[in-house]
């Protein structure tokens, strides 16, 4: 039912008329020196893709390469146990997974969940009217750029892993119940990459609102800086540039903020304006924070973003 062709979070596969499967996969190098921290953090990163989709997640293989040499086996025993944690608290099961001896550290997860065929979120269902709402704030690569370089505050480093070990279950099921018309989640393509992909798929245009943008303690303090800038934060830039236009009055530290690459980001999602408002209410019911951020506006701009 979906492949690579609209650059969704995940495959899906219609298995009958009630449910289809829905596939995706994850790994990366650690963002934080915690091993324990990496395991849940790359864990909550994989499931995001289902949840974006709408989908249950069930099973779960994990996907490490370890040094060996360099490591010992209590740090892979934390980042394994970590990851079971989320994947305990998602009430998904780890059936098993592969590793490989490598130079560099990498974890994450191959996942797999079901969706019933016409409940799917797909990058493609934005439609003009829509209201967009983004439900984790922005900021991780910044302040985890500033982290390796030892200019990152403590309680900022703290505010951004609790950020994302936060599962995203609880904004994908409110945004199917609400009847959104789509989703995907905020991860490395930043907030520009991925509100590109949303709009080439869906054949419309999107404004995003930066003085509605929430973010995470430090990460305008980061960025208005002028240090600490990564390459992923320069290549996210360079791939949507031709697509975008910012207003003269958008300041940089606000075009870095959405050009940075996030890890475990939260959903962005496509909605309705009434059905969204009501989503936020019930959100703050769950304890999980919920902004609008944008608003879809016209199906015959093509992909243009307008940044306001």
């Amino acid at each position: 039912m979906i492949d690579l062709s609209t650059l969704d979070d995940g495959g899906v596969y219609r298995l009958s008329d009630e449910m289809a499967l829905v596939q995706s996969l994850d790994f990366f190098t650690p963002i934080v020196d915690d091993p324990f921290d990496f395991g849940r953090i790359a864990a909550a990163n994989s499931l995001s893709d289902l949840y974006a989709m709408g989908a249950k997640p069930i099973t779960a293989l994990n996907i490490l390469a370890f040094p060996a040499d360099e490591l010992d086996e209590d740090a892979l025993a934390e980042i394994l146990l970590g990851s079971q944690e989320i994947c305990i608290e998602a009430g998904v099961e780890v059936l098993g997974g592969h590793s490989v001896t490598d130079n560099e550290l990498k974890f994450g997860l191959s996942v797999t969940g079901t969706v019933h065929p016409d409940k799917i979120l797909a990058n493609a269902g934005a439609k003009p009217g829509d209201i967009l709402i983004l439900t984790k704030p922005l900021g991780t690569g910044l302040i985890s750029n500033a982290m390796m370089n030892g200019a990152a505050r403590e309680d900022y480093v703290e505010g951004m892993i609790a950020s994302m070990v936060q599962l995203n279950r609880i904004a994908g099921e409110q945004a199917i119940q609400a009847e959104a018309h789509g989703a995907t989640d905020i991860t490395g393509f930043g907030l520009l990459g991925h509100t590109r992909e949303m709009a080439r798929a869906s054949h419309v245009s999107i404004k995003i609102f930066t003085e509605s943008l929430p973010l995470l303690p430090g990460a305008l303090e980061i960025a208005s800086s002028g240090s600490f800038y990564s390459g992923g934060e320069r290549r996210n830039l360079t791939y949507v540039e031709k697509d975008v236009q910012f207003e003269e009055s958008v300041p940089d530290p606000l075009r870095r903020i959405v050009s940075d690459p996030q890890t475990s980001g939260g959903l962005l999602i496509s909605i309705p304006e009434d059905r969204g408002e009501q989503m936020i209410r019930e959100m703050k019911y769950f304890s999980v924070p919920a902004w609008q951020i944008g608003e879809v506006s016209s199906e015959k701009s093509g992909e243009l973003i307008h940044v306001i």
